[in-house]
């Protein structure tokens, strides 16, 4: 199982997901935009090892993974107009710049706010230095919060990305609409609303939203049956 991120957990992760971890089912996770929504506190109930032995493992932002033969690659979060608003070129490329770019906000940021702003950047914010690791890596599937460019609000970086992996398809959450898509090229898209859940013999475990359409493809891209 992959969470596509917003999982914002009010409990820690391996607590939450108790019932899926007793199915004997590996988990795998990438963080979205709202997972700090709720302070340091839920983003420590996600990502902090020390409260999640048994999920902590299955963090796949900027990794690759093998699951069920084939490989994931995982990047978490959304872009963030502070580091990188594409298709204009990034702000800030690693997070090593962020305590220069700190500095430059004026007296008006206190202490606290400014570690906060640095805090959510670096968990959320999606950073060229990930993107470029990533690039250079194999991957069958890419797994996103953010979308790529088949949705009429995704980025096209993302669609490069995968191009660059190998990857054949795209699976996204974000934008709250399950739809399919596919590129000229062959490249797939998945976006994910309300999720679905079957195992490998194909029963369903728990009804999700069936794929709908999103009016007209944009550029390059087709939504089956149009």
């Amino acid at each position: 199982m992959v969470l596509l991120g917003d999982i914002e957990c009010h409990a820690p992760l391996d607590s939450l997901a108790a019932p899926i971890l007793r199915r004997g089912a590996r988990l795998h996770w990438i963080f979205g935009n709202h997972d700090l929504d709720g302070g340091p506190e839920m983003w420590s109930n996600l990502a902090d090892p020390a409260r999640n032995p048994l999920t902590a493992a299955g963090a796949l932002h900027g990794r690759v993974v093998e699951i069920g033969g084939l490989l994931v690659a995982g990047l978490g979060g959304t872009f963030h107009p502070r580091v990188w608003n594409p298709p204009a070129a990034p702000r800030l490329h690693g997070r090593a710049d962020l305590v220069a770019d700190m500095a430059t906000l004026g007296p008006g940021w206190s202490a606290d706010s400014t570690a906060a702003l640095a805090h959510s950047l670096a968990s959320l914010a999606i950073w060229p230095e990930d993107v470029e690791a990533l690039a250079a890596r194999r991957a069958d599937v890419l797994v996103t919060h953010e979308a790529p460019s088949s949705h009429r609000s995704g980025v096209a970086v993302l669609d490069g990305l995968a191009r660059a992996m190998g990857a054949k398809l795209v699976v996204h959450g974000h934008h709250h609409v399950g739809y399919r898509a596919h590129a000229e090229d062959g490249l797939q898209v998945q976006g994910v609303g309300s999720a679905w859940g079957m195992d490998v013999a194909g029963r369903p475990h728990w009804p999700g939203e069936a794929d709908r359409l999103l009016g007209q493809a944009p550029a390059g891209w087709c939504y089956p049956g149009r």
